[in-house]
C-alpha cells in the first residue's frame, strides 16, 4: 500500500474537518478504496476514525439511493462568552 505525502495528508485532514458526518464516512471510504489493501487502517489513523465508520461509508456508497439524503445535522452554535 502506498501512503500520501504529508502535505497531501494535511490538506485531506482539513477537508475532512469541514464535511458532514455522512460525507466524512463516504470520503474516507473512497480514499481507503483508492489505497487498496491496508487502506482502511491507514485512513482510519489519518482521520482518527473507527475502521467500522469507513466500512459503513463504503456500504453507503454501494447504495443506488441515499435513504437519508435530506438528513444532515445542523452545526451546533455555541453561545459567545460574555467575559
Amino acid at each position: 500500500m502506498t501512503s500520501y505525502d504529508s502535505v497531501i495528508e494535511t490538506k485531506m485532514q482539513r477537508l475532512f474537518a469541514t464535511l458532514s458526518e455522512k460525507d466524512k464516512r463516504r470520503y474516507a471510504g473512497i480514499e481507503a478504496t483508492k489505497l487498496g489493501h491496508g487502506g482502511i487502517d491507514y485512513i482510519s489513523t489519518l482521520f482518527d476514525i473507527d475502521p467500522k465508520t469507513i466500512r459503513r461509508g463504503l456500504q453507503e456508497l454501494d447504495l443506488t439511493d441515499d435513504p437519508a439524503s435530506d438528513r444532515v445535522r445542523k452545526k451546533r452554535r455555541w453561545p459567545e462568552n460574555s467575559d
